[in-house]
């Protein structure tokens, strides 16, 4: 078995120790700083992913599997600055102004770094001017906004609007999610894309990027 098998074996087994120390024995023995990223740990946390989707393992899994996964990374991240490989992309997360639930915000996170985005954390309560600022600084192509109350599902809405007062509504796509949002009230909004669960919003914003 070649290590970087044993490498994303490991991962999704939540093994974070061994993940790292396997890392270390790939970078010594001079395999490609981004074949282990890509074979080793993106594409454990890509099963955990896809396993995540059918119900086949659950948040606690997918948990120690991204730290596993960040352990990992701990190795590569210096030496990925140095080979100037650069993340897919980059996304702005947060939970909307007045809701301060973060667990589908997290595993939304620990999901789009499965994948091999570069994902800037505003944490929960965030006001919708937040979003755009950072959006602007930090060159994010993509706003992922979530949501889990009713009440605070119409921050996105301004959201929206607040990218195109900006004037950055056509360069940044917006994701929305959350336990009462649909398909339906994204379009309202004039959100770009609903996604119902955080492995499918990560296979989406891939695709953004990779298009």
């Amino acid at each position: 078995m070649s290590i970087l098998n044993e490498i994303s074996e490991n991962l999704q087994k939540g093994k974070a120790k061994i993940v790292k120390e396997l890392v270390q024995q790939a970078v010594d023995e001079g395999i490609p700083v981004k074949q282990i990223l890509d074979e080793g740990l993106l594409s454990g946390m890509s099963i955990i992913g896809v396993k995540f989707k059918n119900n086949e393992v659950f948040v606690p899994e997918v948990l120690v599997a991204a730290r596993a996964m960040n352990m990992g990374a701990q190795v590569l991240k210096p030496l990925l600055v140095e080979s100037g490989i650069e993340a897919v992309g980059k996304v702005c997360l947060g939970t909307v102004k007045g809701d301060l639930h973060d667990i589908g915000k997290n595993l939304v996170k620990m999901m789009l770094e499965g994948k091999g985005l570069e994902v800037i954390d505003l944490g929960t309560d965030v006001p919708p001017e937040k979003f755009i600022e950072t959006a602007q600084n930090e060159n994010c192509d993509v706003i992922c906004c979530s949501a889990l109350l009713t009440t605070t599902m119409g921050v996105m809405q301004e959201v929206v609007d607040a990218a195109k007062n900006a004037g950055i509504r056509e360069k940044v796509k917006i994701m929305v999610g959350g336990a009462p949002v649909n398909q339906n009230f994204c379009e309202q909004i004039g959100a770009d894309y609903y996604t119902p669960d955080a492995a499918t919003c990560a296979e989406v914003a891939v695709g953004l990027f990779s298009a």
